[in-house]
């Protein structure tokens, strides 16, 4: 009599794997909001997993910066700390200023200019265009492939984490279809600049396209707080009604 092969154990690192995405997700999303407290008995009741996997995931997001570790009181997702995040957009301006100056004396600078230009070309049409999170990945390419053809490999690292610190809430910069169609405008006319090697007036149209960005993720972030608390409220008050 034969039987079915048996399927071998499933590695504890994509567990760890799932938890750390699902996690995550549930923080991008407003389910759990900043300040939220939770337990990893919490998260592995919900998530069907086991407490060491779980705790992996947590830990592996603390390092990235999304949850605190609590004495003796489980875990917070951490607070939006505005000022803290102002002083990373401080940092980001001063390296892609440097980055556009030194960029438009590289050989291989016109290379790479048309290349985002072919990407980032405001004259297609709304259809053609990717949305939401594919934009949020070619902006992200769009900033780290400007510094990194500066030439040097220092700013490039410190700019690659500033881009990953700064991911949680620039990501909501291309929730709006308003934003997205702005983004190719402004990358558009930055890439003109670098084109003509107008270096200062390339770095005066970064300056100002972070900075607006800057602005309309607070903006958003705020808004989006709102409206996962009011939910929240709705559910506990028909819970309560119930």
């Amino acid at each position: 009599m034969s039987t079915a092969p048996v399927s071998p154990p499933r590695p504890r690192g994509s567990v760890t794997d799932r938890v750390y995405e699902a996690l995550k997700q549930d923080i991008f999303e407003f389910r759990r909001l900043p300040g939220d407290r939770f337990t990893e008995s919490d998260v592995a009741q919900r998530l069907n997993a086991s407490r060491t996997p779980v705790r992996e995931a947590l830990y592996r997001l603390q390092r990235e910066g999304y949850v605190d570790v609590l004495f003796r009181a489980g875990w917070q997702i951490r607070p939006f700390d505005f000022e803290h995040f102002e002083e990373l957009y401080d940092l980001r301006i001063t390296l892609e200023r440097a980055a556009v100056h030194k960029l438009v004396r590289q050989e291989s600078a016109e290379k790479v200019i048309s290349q985002l230009q072919m990407i980032w070309d405001p004259d297609r049409v709304a259809l053609d265009r990717v949305v939401g999170s594919t934009v949020r990945v070619l902006d992200e390419s769009f900033h780290c492939e400007i510094v990194a053809a500066a030439g040097n490999r220092e700013m490039a690292r410190i700019h690659q984490e500033l881009t990953e610190r700064l991911r949680i809430i620039r990501r909501l910069d291309f929730s709006k279809e308003n934003r997205i169609k702005a983004t190719y405008e402004e990358h558009a006319e930055i890439l003109d600049a670098l084109a003509r090697k107008r270096s200062d007036h390339a770095a005066q149209l970064l300056t100002a396209h972070i900075r607006t960005s800057q602005a309309a993720v607070r903006d958003i972030t705020m808004e989006r707080i709102r409206e996962a608390a009011e939910v929240l409220q709705r559910r506990v008050y028909a819970g309560d009604a119930g």
